[in-house]
């Protein structure tokens, strides 16, 4: 019985790591999860552009006055330097190209881009920040919500797991 009780554990807290579905989760946007991602209009790049072909893509939606942004930016920075060779993680902002490039603290070592119409965070329902969207290699989300939901984080154990699972 301790054999099957912990083998249900491990299995079910490796499943966890894969969204199947957002099983109730508190979603400030609509549900997209394992559907076709809208496309990604960026109205200005301030970094460089990032190189997406046959990468996953993290999407950040942040602003520079919102504390969890902020507080999410360093864990994005590790994500991006640590699967940079598998994974794409940009912020995108709807805020003004000047209020993004003055933003320094703490600083972001990821793509960064604005869309000041808010069309992509507005074809996605999105009504609170940070929200995070990770679409595999062929366009498909799986992963989507506030990366710092208490017991559905957005960790680097959950991006690689997904990473693994939905790779090409």
């Amino acid at each position: 019985m301790k054999k099957i009780l912990i083998t249900l554990l491990l299995f079910s807290g490796f499943t966890a790591l894969a969204q199947e579905s957002n099983n109730g989760k508190k979603l400030w946007a609509k549900s997209v999860l394992n559907e076709q991602a809208p496309k990604l209009i960026v109205e200005q790049w301030i970094s460089e552009q990032p190189n997406m072909k046959g990468k996953f893509v993290l999407v950040d939606f942040w602003a520079t006055w919102c504390g969890p942004c902020r507080a999410y930016i360093p864990t994005l920075n590790e994500i991006q330097k640590k699967y940079a060779d598998q994974l794409v993680v940009i912020g995108m902002s709807d805020e003004t190209a000047d209020k993004v490039k003055a933003f320094a603290n703490p600083k972001i070592e990821y793509f960064e881009a604005i869309d000041t119409k808010a069309q992509v965070k507005n074809a996605l329902g999105i009504t609170g920040i940070p929200h995070a969207i990770l679409i595999d290699p062929k366009g498909i989300v799986r992963w989507e919500g506030f990366p710092l939901l208490q017991n559905n984080q957005l960790t680097e154990d959950v991006i690689k797991g997904l990473l693994s699972k939905y790779k090409n």
